[in-house]
């Protein structure tokens, strides 16, 4: 069983949950559409290399495809290009594909309606809004985590960014109202991790959507990114903190015992 200090669990009032392939199986239906808008850009701008989806995977997990396609373009000697079209195209197309593929994992709802019995949930993701709105709603997520505690690092900011940037993580907790140790992060990619941990946020990696040939690997490089643990499902990651949460009065219970004194 995975260990957390209980002192970090008991100051942490939200569960800030990455998105793709952490709440839900994304990744790799997310990169078959990208990989095809990803090649077309690469044409267009004279670059004959091409990437398979699994690939692009590996070179791009955590980023947004802005940061992606500048990184490329770069690698291949071009810094002179205009991403932004591209950047429309390939969210409506993997949005929509998205929106088509994914389905409610229901041991994840199930942990995650655990969890909102003592944490608020707020999803902070690179992806855009609108990209998390048809995951969210394919995946049944929709009441879990509204729209008002989605940020985006695409959307979100006043200039778009990607992680490991910890601008979208400084953000979200500053319109929560909460320090960042107060926030739980949870992520599964380590661009991810050091998102979190760069703004402060104790965090967490989860396994369950990683390939199980990348397990290992990758719970190595989670820890090495600044994850206090790694989790191997959202019902491990129940059992790792509701314990701790238990014991902690609720505010509500403050507020009255406050009141009879």
């Amino acid at each position: 069983m995975p260990i957390v200090p209980p002192t970090l669990i008991e100051r942490v009032q939200y569960l800030l949950c990455d998105a793709d392939g952490n709440l839900f199986p994304s990744e790799e239906p997310a990169f078959d559409a990208s990989a095809e808008v990803t090649n077309a850009f690469l044409a267009a701008i004279g670059i004959d290399r091409r990437y398979t989806a699994d690939e692009l995977r590996h070179a791009a997990t955590g980023m947004n495809f802005r940061s992606t396609a500048l990184a490329l373009a770069t690698e291949a000697g071009v810094t002179d290009v205009d991403v932004e079209p591209w950047v429309v195209e390939e969210r409506r197309a993997v949005t929509e594909h998205l929106g088509r593929t994914l389905r409610p994992h229901p041991l994840t709802l199930d942990a995650l309606g655990a969890l909102t019995g003592r944490l608020e949930l707020a999803a902070v993701s690179s992806s855009a809004l609108s990209r998390l709105a048809a995951c969210f709603t394919a995946t049944g997520l929709d009441e879990l985590i509204p729209p008002a505690r989605r940020y985006s690092a695409e959307d979100s900011l006043p200039v778009p960014t990607s992680k490991p940037d910890p601008a979208v993580y400084r953000h979200a907790c500053a319109d929560l109202g909460i320090a960042p140790e107060q926030g739980l992060a949870v992520e599964d990619a380590v661009a991810g991790v050091r998102s979190a941990v760069g703004a402060g946020c104790p965090t967490v990696g989860n396994l369950l959507f990683v390939l199980p040939e990348e397990r290992a690997a990758r719970a190595e490089a989670l820890l090495a990114a600044g994850a206090v643990t790694v989790v191997e499902s959202w019902q491990e990651l129940a059992d790792l903190v509701l314990p701790v949460l238990a014991g902690r009065p609720d505010s509500d219970d403050d507020a009255l015992t406050g009141a009879a004194r």
